[in-house]
């Protein structure tokens, strides 16, 4: 089911399928896709779970305030999300994040911990290890004042050679690369406003950096389940930032794949079998 629902005035798309009676899964995504990554796995899981996917303000087919009238931050995002799960009458679930995600996902944690039976982490990164060598280019051109650098940065970053990029490096066979994955971010990002939206927020990812030892505290004394699945090859969060993640939990599954930021692009049957796995396991 595709539907949409309003939270604070805006029209939030979601995807919503399977068994409701059954463990649920929450998917957010990361940028610049929308709840579209993860369409063909919860196609995978939703014969055994309950799985929902909503795209964000500015994202995919939900509503697209402009800068103006809408603050695009981590934090308002995450608000937004957290009445989103409450409107919906999710009492708890297994949190899957990437990207993106994860600073969204890790705000309503820390603040609504009983809300998570387990987390499932695919290149999500909240510890300063791994940070891949585009984040290092991004933080020189932000610690060096070198806001030529950085603008001409965020003008690939938006482009079609740009995103495309995002999906097939590190990819360890790219005729699995759906190409109407990075087209249709791409057609996203073109409607009117939607690149402000982008650069805006792309603005203010600095402001997750200072939450890292918070977030990492919510580990610590929640210990939640959690599996990594995690590309090993991506350019953003590269594999030392799944590996942190053993640091501070003691019931963590660590899975890499010989695969990109997009991974779930070639790996989704064997993600899919993971996360059922683990699920079961905490179940029984």
């Amino acid at each position: 089911m595709n539907t949409s629902i309003e939270i604070n005035g805006l029209s939030i798309f979601y995807r919503e399928s399977g068994q409701q009676n059954q463990e649920t899964i929450l998917f957010l995504h990361g940028n610049p896709s929308s709840s579209h990554m993860y369409k063909s796995l919860m196609t995978i899981l939703e014969d055994k779970y309950h799985v929902i996917a909503p795209d964000y303000p500015g994202f995919g087919f939900s509503d697209r305030p402009t800068i103006e009238e809408f603050e695009y931050s981590f934090d308002n995002i995450s608000q937004i999300i957290e009445q989103f799960i409450d409107k919906l009458k999710l009492k708890n679930f297994y949190l899957f994040v990437q990207d993106y995600g994860g600073p969204v996902g890790f705000r309503i944690a820390t603040r609504r911990p009983e809300l998570i039976k387990g987390l499932i982490i695919q290149n999500a990164n909240v510890y300063k290890e791994g940070f891949g060598e585009w984040a290092i280019e991004i933080g020189t051109y932000v610690q060096n004042n070198d806001i030529e650098g950085l603008n001409t940065y965020k003008k690939h970053l938006t482009s079609l050679e740009g995103i495309k990029e995002q999906y097939i490096t590190g990819a360890k066979d790219t005729n699995l690369i759906d190409p109407s994955s990075y087209f249709l971010d791409y057609a996203f990002l073109n409607r009117p406003g939607v690149k402000e939206i982008f650069l805006t927020l792309f603005d203010n990812y600095g402001t997750n950096f200072e939450k890292y030892k918070e977030w990492q505290n919510y580990l610590r004394t929640y210990q939640p389940p959690t599996l990594v699945v995690w590309g090993e090859n991506d350019k953003f969060f590269s594999r030392p930032g799944g590996e942190a993640y053993a640091k501070d939990l003691n019931d963590v599954a660590l899975h890499f794949f010989d695969g990109g930021h997009f991974m779930l692009e070639e790996y989704k049957s064997e993600v899919a079998i993971l996360i059922d796995t683990f699920i079961q396991k905490q179940i029984n």
